[in-house]
């Protein structure tokens, strides 16, 4: 996307939602065809970049509605409820741009929320293979001249395929881990669509390389230092995860209702008389509601705890948002998956039929809600309330 493209300007929380709304109508008209051709959706990022959603996050100092982090996480669920892969392809931009709020210059800010303003969309090239521990990072950034240069390779990046820049996490001469926003058209940088998962199979979520990418030094923002103190990055990241498990669900349990409704129970849209359906579907379906229901209102309540912690953040505020993210991420993961097994269920083996796609939605549950283990989370809230022992500061929690 050029810069001279129109970009919306979402100026509300309330006219934010509007605009999810409306996209996630779109979205989802060719969302199981998109799945099964594995057909890269190039036009309705286009579309989704113009809607000037991506910019929603950016403070209103620099021009963004600065919406709240309840809307944040209610727009990622609407449109992940639309294509759970669109829902998943900005989550790493909103991380960035947090990183960005937290730890960058006034002027880095200035520039680079602009350029997001304009239309610009960030990716990710986070994560490696091979290392001893998830968290360690070999990529490195070296001094040259008034940059740098990067080297080393990444995998699951999500979104960078789509993206303008890509937010790479490096290690400088020092040990210490920075986060340089790379332009995607840089010599020496190659993305590679190897993405192969049986679930959010259109996220592009391939490989980074870096071969001496020069990066310039006004580029490089610290990141290290964003879990050195209490920041709300971790659980900012944490509540987007749980808004795409929460879309996902949603998605599930609503095509399970159709399908009930008009698949099983034809009597419906004949206009006959509505029969009563057997107790143990009707029992399936009070017991995903109101686990859905449940998970709706926890990620509601953890953007308000996410809210309060970027107003005033401090261990104790971070602690709690970390723990509120913490419990609609566990609930999340469970009822994505449930809901998706319930489909199946109750759908049969039309569920697989290429007709209906049903299969995606727990494809893309089971695919997307490996991140990071749920059992952690567990830990951590248990930790919290028993022995009063606040989380580690860390962007998986």
């Amino acid at each position: 996307m050029s810069l001279s493209q129109h970009v919306a300007v979402i100026t509300s929380d309330e006219q934010a939602l509007i605009v999810a709304s409306d996209l996630a109508e779109d979205f989802q008209r060719d969302s199981a065809l998109r799945d099964r051709e594995r057909r890269l959706p190039h036009p309705e990022l286009e579309a989704f970049s113009r809607s000037g959603l991506w910019g929603i996050s950016v403070p209103r100092e620099y021009g963004g509605a600065g919406v709240s982090n309840v809307t944040l996480a209610k727009v990622i669920a609407l449109i992940a409820q639309a294509d759970a892969s669109l829902g998943q392809i900005p989550q790493n931009h909103f991380y960035a741009l947090e990183v960005l709020r937290v730890n960058g210059s006034p002027q880095q800010k200035q520039r680079l929320y602009a350029e997001v303003l304009a239309g610009r969309r960030f990716g990710n090239a986070l994560a490696e293979l091979g290392t001893k521990t998830a968290h360690d990072r070999t990529t490195r950034l070296s001094r040259d001249g008034d940059g740098y240069r990067i080297d080393g390779r990444k995998f699951y990046a999500t979104g960078a395929i789509y993206a303008q820049r890509i937010p790479t996490s490096v290690v400088d001469e020092y040990g210490v881990l920075q986060l340089a926003f790379v332009p995607a058209d840089s010599q020496g940088l190659s993305v590679i669509d190897d993405w192969s998962g049986f679930g959010q199979r259109t996220t592009g979520s391939g490989s980074v390389l870096f071969e001496n990418v020069w990066v310039d030094a006004d580029d490089v923002v610290p990141f290290q230092s964003a879990f050195e103190r209490p920041t709300t990055v971790g659980p900012l990241a944490q509540i987007l995860h749980a808004a795409i498990d929460t879309g996902i669900a949603r998605a599930a349990y609503e095509d399970a209702l159709h399908f009930v409704r008009t698949k099983t129970r034809p009597w419906i849209d004949s206009g006959l008389e509505q029969a009563t359906a057997d107790p143990l579907t009707i029992k399936s379906f009070g017991h995903l509601s109101i686990r859905l229901h449940a998970t709706e209102a926890l990620l509601e309540r953890a953007g308000e705890f996410l809210d309060a912690a970027q107003a005033d953040s401090n261990a104790d505020t971070v602690a709690a948002a970390s723990i509120a993210v913490a419990e609609v991420r566990a609930l999340s993961t469970e009822i994505s998956l449930a809901a998706g097994s319930t489909l199946f269920e109750l759908a049969g083996s039309q569920a697989t039929l290429a007709e209906h796609g049903l299969d995606r939605h727990w494809r893309n549950a089971r695919v997307h809600t490996l991140h990071d283990p749920v059992r952690w989370k567990y830990h951590a809230v248990g930790n919290y309330y028993l022995n009063q022992t606040n989380p580690p500061l860390r962007g998986t929690i």
